[in-house]
């Protein structure tokens, strides 16, 4: 069994609140395992499954209400209906468009809980985060982040809270600790977090069991992209099909005319936003200013563009990679690798990350929102990870008010002013800070 953070997370949810809960995100990232672990802590779990069940579909059709709902789902399922103690789990609800609607009636009669998931609800479902308000939250799932993956391998939860507190503290990391942590972390970057990956490794330890794992998992993103866009597929799979290779060049920016010498932005910018909301890839766009919102100073048409998994990256480089990874071979470029494992893990933890260029002050890896201040991470692969010719140039303008800079890279924890080098398996520690309860009241006295 593999442990996960939405865990926690699902039983928190459900202690809260009587709302519905739709969980999002790409194919083979864990929300069905999950949502079934979770259901074995009520008396009773209800899956209806709208591929393998399409008959019930029509239980949502011309129902007068909950009543009617519930009656009708009574009759396709052989498990007890118990009010109170009853998780029922619609699953591939992207074939069930009123179910949209019949969320709020179920939610109202409050017999029952209700979890929702499917496939490419991004793709499929683009307005139902705006449609049930107050009867269903929305929470998106990722691949197993770092932190997850070095707990189903088996490092105590301890030496975890000791390398958070090396981080809070800006304290190197004990050096047994950090090179068994460098040991792991570039495991993570061939196996990945794709549950069944994993699953995988911790049952075999083989790396070519992984691997076959790993390429199955492409093969159907390829499926789908035949499937549910039809009229784009060729754009779509060319585009997913560059993603490594473009990565690997020198600036890492996906070149449009890769694709095609006259390709315009506009034309392939469906393609891009269906990869996205697929959860299959990750755009990373360019901001022309380092400053806060990052939001408004994007730029459209220039972006780097990551997969939604590291260990699925390093399966499409050449045979062999895998252990030369693990042993850190020189000859490999490991800088789109370890770029994506960071982008990778800044998206799961709620940090989408944008990307500073500009012809005066340099490039700048990534830059995130963090605390109410721009926060730029420069990623360094190799020994020469001191010199950031950009990162300078911005930490110096008085204008960007950047108050601090992250380098990460091999080597463990170190302050040198307002930049803290940290080992890369430390972005683990980077985490959005949720804002406290604000209010604030205007005085009207003398206008009222």
């Amino acid at each position: 069994m593999l442990n996960r953070k939405i865990d926690s997370y699902l039983r928190d949810y459900y202690k809260k609140t009587n709302n519905a809960l739709l969980i999002t995100g790409a194919r083979q990232v864990g929300k069905t395992y999950s949502i079934r672990e979770f259901g074995k802590s009520f008396k009773s779990f209800i899956e209806i499954n709208f591929i393998e069940n399409p008959d019930a579909v029509g239980l949502f059709k011309n129902a007068s209400g909950s009543a009617d709902i519930l009656m009708r789902l009574s009759t396709i399922t052989n498990a007890p209906m118990i009010k109170g103690d009853t998780l029922i789990f619609f699953d591939e609800v992207q074939e069930c468009p009123d179910i949209v609607t019949a969320i709020k009636f179920l939610v109202d009669d409050g017999s029952y809980r209700y979890i929702l998931s499917g496939s490419l609800l991004g793709v499929e479902l683009k307005d139902i985060r705006s449609v049930p308000v107050g009867y269903m939250g929305v929470k998106e799932m990722f691949p197993l982040d770092f932190e997850e993956f070095i707990s189903c391998v088996g490092i105590n939860e301890n030496v975890i809270a000791t390398i958070k507190e090396s981080w809070t503290k800006r304290q190197p990391v004990d050096d047994f600790i950090h090179n068994k942590m460098m040991e792991l972390f570039r495991l993570y970057l061939i196996i990945g977090g794709m549950p069944a990956a994993v699953s995988k490794y911790l049952e075999s330890n083989n790396l070519q069991d992984v691997l076959a794992v790993q390429q199955e998992i492409l093969q159907l993103y390829k499926k789908d992209i035949a499937k549910y866009d039809p009229d784009n597929k060729l754009y779509i799979e060319e585009i997913f099909n560059l993603i490594p290779p473009e990565l690997n060049a020198k600036n890492k920016r996906f070149i449009l005319k890769r694709l095609n010498e006259n390709a315009k932005y506009e034309r392939y910018e469906n393609s891009f936003l269906w990869l996205k909301s697929a959860g299959v890839a990750l755009p990373v766009y360019n901001v022309e200013e380092p400053k806060v919102p990052l939001l408004l100073a994007r730029s459209r048409n220039l972006l780097k563009l990551f997969l939604n998994d590291i260990g699925l990256l390093a399966a499409q480089y050449a045979d062999g990679i895998q252990m030369r990874i693990i042993k850190g071979d020189k000859d490999i470029n490991f800088g789109s690798i370890y770029e994506n494992a960071v982008a990778q893990e800044l998206v799961a933890h709620g940090l989408w990350p944008y990307y500073y260029n500009s012809k005066k002050r340099g490039e700048i890896d990534f830059v995130i929102e963090k605390n109410g201040k721009v926060l730029p991470i420069e990623v360094k692969s190799g020994k020469d990870y001191i010199y950031h010719r950009a990162l300078s140039n911005i930490m110096d303008c008085d204008e960007c008010d950047i108050p601090e800079a992250l380098v990460l890279n091999n080597d463990n924890l170190s302050v040198d002013g307002r930049i803290t080098y940290l080992p890369v398996y430390m972005v683990m520690c980077l985490e959005k800070v949720m804002l406290t309860a604000q209010t604030y009241s205007i005085d009207l006295d003398g206008l009222k």
